[in-house]
């Protein structure tokens, strides 16, 4: 019961999107077709790939991100599991060891962590304590991070918790393109990649080049891209956060403040070098994500920059924006307060450019 709540409050929020004009004019993916047509395309290039988790074959998968595909490949890739989470990625991560490429799909990484002993202990270490005599190329995936309505226990964010580990490689697709491209990029990998994918974003449409559906299209893992370039201040985000991001970017515009947005896109390896030009540029830095604050990945970042000639770049200390420091609530007020909002990363902006805010806002007039 617990999970079709899920997957219907999802539902809900991908009918309620709407995108712009400009992105309307242009060619169209959604994030679910994003992933499917890799996952397609994967299968059809390496026979060892094959997919396993609970209703990814006859059902299409819970959020019909493998819709399609147990029709044309069968039982023996496209392969339905019982309810045993521990099950089904401990025989996904054996057939990794054994010479297969797995897509070991969670229907949500909330219910990852009753098989976060073959994540870590077995995926992660085999390569090392195997002296590099075993690699271990297996992909986990599926919906990460707060959606709406499913409360404390299915509303986490788990980029901090995998990015911890040496031996995965953690990736965060925001929008069509990163979906589809580091999702083929992490199963042609020779390494376990977590792919930690949003469920509010699965139904959302963004135009892609023609470049983006060519079947050797990949995002290399550990780049981050460049979404909005900016001189006044930096704002690096991963997942939805980058969509609040931009929003805010727009609202700051208006105050004649310049935004560069960064979209981390790889969390495990961190793309710092992107992030020390920009600082470098702007003399200031904001990171948001939706996770919990202590030792979460804007807390690396603010690591990193410390660690690095880049502080002394800085005019002004780093600003963190995530998630409250609680369990999710419930109540869809204290929901939408409980996440970083497109006013708080304003806010954050002004107080972090003090004066050279105030000269910009009178500029813009």
């Amino acid at each position: 019961m617990l999970r079709s709540r899920l997957v219907q409050a999802a539902c809900s929020a991908q009918r309620a999107f709407s995108t712009s004009q400009k992105a309307l004019a242009a060619k169209q993916m959604t994030v679910r077709d994003a992933l499917n047509s890799a996952l397609d395309d994967e299968l059809a290039r390496d026979d060892r790939v094959f997919l396993i988790g609970e209703e990814v074959a006859q059902y299409d998968g819970a959020y019909k991100v493998s819709r399609g595909l147990w029709k044309k490949y069968g039982d023996k890739r496209i392969i339905d599991t019982p309810i045993t989470e521990m099950g089904f990625a401990g025989i996904a991560t054996g057939a990794a060891m054994a010479g297969l490429r797995p897509v070991c799909e969670f229907m949500t990484f909330n219910f990852a962590m009753q098989a976060i002993d073959h994540i870590i202990n077995s995926a992660a270490k085999t390569f090392y304590m195997s002296a590099g005599a075993v690699n271990v190329p297996i992909v986990f995936r599926g919906p990460n991070g707060a959606a709406q309505g499913v409360a404390a226990q299915h509303s986490q964010c788990f980029a901090a918790w995998y990015a911890h580990c040496p031996g995965l490689k953690v990736v965060s697709p925001y929008d069509s393109e990163d979906a589809r491209g580091l999702l083929k990029a992490a199963i042609r990998d020779p390494d376990p990649v977590v792919v930690l994918e949003n469920e509010l974003m699965y139904g959302t449409a963004f135009p892609i080049g023609d470049n983006v559906t060519d079947k050797d299209f990949l995002v290399p893992i550990g780049k981050a891209k460049i979404m909005r370039p900016g001189k006044d201040i930096t704002i690096v985000a991963h997942s939805k956060a980058v969509e609040t991001s931009l929003l805010a970017a727009a609202e700051l515009a208006k105050k004649g403040i310049e935004a560069e947005v960064i979209n981390l896109r790889s969390i495990r390896p961190l793309d710092a070098a992107t992030i020390f030009a920009s600082v470098r540029k702007t003399h200031h830095l904001i990171t948001v994500e939706n996770g919990w604050p202590q030792h979460g990945v804007g807390a690396e970042i603010c690591a990193r920059i410390m660690e690095d000639q880049t502080f002394f770049e800085l005019d002004a200390p780093v600003w963190r924006c995530a998630g409250v420091d609680v369990p999710m609530p419930y109540a869809k007020t204290l929901e939408a307060h409980a996440l970083p909002r497109v006013q708080d990363l304003v806010e954050a902006a002004l107080k972090v450019l003090g004066g050279k805010a105030g000269k910009a806002v009178a500029g813009a007039k």
